[in-house]
């Protein structure tokens, strides 16, 4: 670079920050901004486009074209050289626009006569804002310099508008952050909530991305790299040498925040004429557009190193901590791009809601939120830039919407629903303590799965007859490190404790998958679902899975113990995990320790070939609990993962009702009980099909055992064992429309 094009692009950023400290309304400043790139960069054409919406982009100020184009020409996303900026998120530099690939005339700007065309996308942190162009008459590529000069000027123009620095009578653009916005996401906990935003990462933002003195923020770049690199060397000193995987994670951050290109770049930027966190964000926004773009598993997961880094290089030099002093808000409702269950479970049930940006349904935040029967929407794009700390927000969790700074009347409506559906509880809490027999009989049993301590109050208030499921993994998950197996039996004695007389069944861990320990190293595995998961796991690494057998006996102290195996595909699978049990008891009562008063071995059944496991297995298991979520999506071979599979199957699918039956048959023959846990044995339809079938005891989150209970009440199994069969004979794919009509006969 130049002193002469170093200069030059100074000069330039010079001249742009006295615009934008004149005062001025935001169509008149980017009048002059426009004015003042095509008097810098000697080119008659200078225009900015922005996006009216999600898909369009409009011309909303020039120098050069015609002047009645202006808020007039309107483009989609990928049409056009504009179009093809914003959507790519990569310069076009051309000597002849016209033999691009992509290229549109627009006749009404005038631009007929202009040859050359750069175009650079304005960007901040990977979310698309316009493209800005400038244009000649002689056929002429711009330099690389010329490029990286506008794409800085691209960078300012993006900061300073998230400063609202374009806004007020006239403004192109609306203000950021005031308008009601409503985000589609999906639903991974059911629920509905109103309160205030509250964000897990406050975004950081630059005030001033202008440079002053270079040599001044080259040192306080590099200031803050020393700082950086130093709080990862403590890190490092403090991880102990079981915490491998974590330590592999900083060592990458280490290397990345010593690359001297990544550093060089953010420098050269600085020489440009920008602060250093102007430099910090340039490299980040173009981090996650590359981001965007790229397929690879791993190039991804080094990119988004490099985006956590800058995050915290850019706390470092604005001094904008995670902790920013911003006081939770009443009713808080969480926003954040993802989160781990640790720091989920430190904000406890004081929260009233979760948006995640990512996420999926079977993550550890999942987990925990349905634990904490918190409504969770996930995947819900852009929140984490469009909400600001404070900004009221309502969640929809039963259909995956989130209403940001809602109108009144969305409100009102809102609170509407939520009034109905508290009506609705109080009518479920006046049958809570009797039971859920159906017209005519037969009775159906109604547990809760759980998986916190902070589940078991939900016991006695939500009816529940035990807890047909805990969860042991989420306290394996929350830790940094193996807990011990005094804390185990510790915490499986409190389980016990709180639950009273109520049984409760333990089934042993169940990671792998969607749920990886954080210092366990991950398997790279094509597809995880079906690959090294829960009792494979335990059957490989028979040191945790004992330890655990071990807790377990010492917890129950003499009261009576249940354990469940998960994901059991073959009964040898079954069988070596019942001998690792028994063996257990022999070894605790060798040791003197206090047995179980009495011991019940089950085993999950999510895979479908256990359906049809030899009749041995049956006889052996002294319960059975039927897997809902794992095995309809092995059943029908979608993804429940997957949003574009996950819905497209039935549970009231009657090729599914029908595998089901044949699991009850089996159980009746060997006289084996019988459950159905998963979500869908919390979804009062379902619940009424798969007890008409012959299921006699479901396994639920809690809030869902009061509308059970409350329709199977209502419900003559006999009417809808015939509606099915009837189902069947006609011909259709499933019985759901059916079922529908007969709930609407019923009232």
């Amino acid at each position: 670079m130049s002193d002469r094009t170093e200069s030059a692009s100074r000069r330039l950023l010079g001249r742009l920050k006295q615009v934008l400290a004149e005062p001025a309304e935001g169509q008149e400043r980017l009048n002059k901004i426009v004015r003042l790139i095509a008097e810098e960069m000697n080119t008659p054409v200078c225009s900015i486009y922005l996006f009216r919406d999600a898909d369009t982009l409009e011309l909303c100020a020039t120098e050069g074209l015609k002047e009645e184009a202006v808020h007039e020409t309107r483009m989609r996303l990928g049409e056009g050289l504009v179009g093809r900026v914003a959507m790519r998120t990569q310069p076009i530099n051309s000597a002849d626009a016209t033999k691009e690939r992509g290229f549109r005339y627009m006749p009404e700007t005038g631009e007929e006569i202009y040859s050359s065309f750069l175009g650079v996308p304005i960007q901040r942190l990977g979310e698309r804002l316009g493209v800005l162009v400038v244009q000649s008459r002689e056929s002429r590529k711009h330099s690389d310099d010329e490029v990286y000069a506008v794409e800085v000027v691209a960078m300012v123009l993006a900061e300073m508008n998230e400063l609202g620095a374009f806004v007020g009578e006239g403004a192109a653009l609306a203000a950021p952050h005031q308008q009601s916005v409503v985000l589609r996401g999906n639903i991974a906990q059911e629920g509905t909530a109103e309160g205030r935003a509250f964000l897990h990462e406050p975004r950081v933002v630059v005030t001033n991305p202008f440079a002053d003195d270079s040599d001044i923020e080259r040192k306080r770049l590099r200031d803050a790299i020393a700082a950086l690199n130093t709080s990862i060397e403590e890190m490092l000193v403090g991880l102990g040498s079981a915490e491998s995987d974590q330590r592999q994670v900083l060592e990458a951050y280490q290397m990345l925040s010593q690359s001297k290109g990544w550093v060089s770049r953010m420098e050269e930027d600085i020489g440009r004429g920008l602060s250093a966190e102007a430099a910090v964000e340039k490299e980040q926004s173009a981090a996650r557009a590359r981001m965007s773009r790229v397929l690879d598993a791993y190039l991804r997961e080094r990119l988004q190193d490099l985006d956590d880094l800058s995050n915290r290089l850019l706390r470092l030099l604005t001094g904008q901590g995670a902790d920013t002093g911003v006081e939770m808000p009443e009713n808080p409702i969480l926003i954040a791009r993802n989160i781990g269950p640790g720091e989920l479970l430190a904000y406890g049930r004081s929260l009233r809601g979760i948006v995640l940006e990512e996420g999926s349904v079977g993550s550890h935040a999942t987990v925990v939120a349905r634990a904490l029967a918190i409504p969770l929407v996930i995947n819900a794009k852009r929140i984490t830039v469009e909400a600001l700390s404070g900004d009221p927000i309502l969640v929809d969790g039963e259909q995956g919407l989130v209403h940001l700074r809602p109108d009144e009347y969305v409100r009102n409506a809102f609170r509407d629903k939520m009034a109905m559906q508290a009506k609705a509880q109080e009518r479920y809490a006046s049958i809570r303590r009797v039971p859920a027999t159906t017209v005519y009989g037969p009775t159906i049993a109604l547990h809760m799965n759980a998986g916190l301590m902070a589940d078991l109050p939900s016991l006695k208030s939500s009816g529940a007859e035990g807890v047909g499921l805990f969860r042991t993994e989420l306290q394996f998950l929350v830790r940094n490190k193996v807990p011990r197996r005094a804390e185990l039996a510790a915490l499986y004695a409190r389980v016990m404790d709180a639950a009273g007389e109520r049984p409760v069944v333990f089934r042993t861990l169940d990671i792998g998958s969607d749920k990886v320990l954080p210092y366990m190293k991950p398997q790279d595995e094509p597809n995880p679902a079906l690959g090294w998961r829960a009792i494979r796991v335990g059957l490989d690494r028979k040191g945790v899975l004992r330890m655990q057998l071990q807790a377990l006996i010492r917890a129950a102290n003499g009261r009576p113990l249940s354990v469940m195996f998960p994901f059991i595909a073959q009964y040898e699978e079954f069988s070596e995990a019942r001998r690792h049990l028994l063996d257990q008891l022999e070894r605790e009562e060798a040791m003197g320790h206090v047995l179980p008063e009495s011991i019940e071995i089950g085993a999950m059944l999510e895979t479908p070939s256990l359906a049809f496991a030899p009749r041995r297995f049956f006889e052996e298991a002294d319960f059975i609990s039927v897997g809902g979520n794992d095995l309809k999506q092995f059943f029908f071979a979608a993804d429940r993962e997957n949003e574009l599979v996950r819905r497209r199957y039935d549970t009231l699918n009657l090729s599914f009702l029908t595998f089901l039956e044949g699991i009850v048959r089996r159980c009746e023959e060997t006289r084996t009980p019988l459950s159905f846990c998963g979500e869908d044995a919390g979804r009062p339809l379902e619940a009424v099909c798969f007890a008409a079938i012959g299921f006699r005891s479901l396994s639920m989150r809690p809030a869902s055992i009061g509308p059970v209970k409350h329709l199977l009440r209502r419900s003559n199994l006999e009417e809808v064992r015939d509606l099915i069969q009837d189902a069947r004979q006609s011909g259709v794919q499933s019985v759901r429309a059916d079922m529908m009509e007969w709930l609407g006969d019923l009232g």
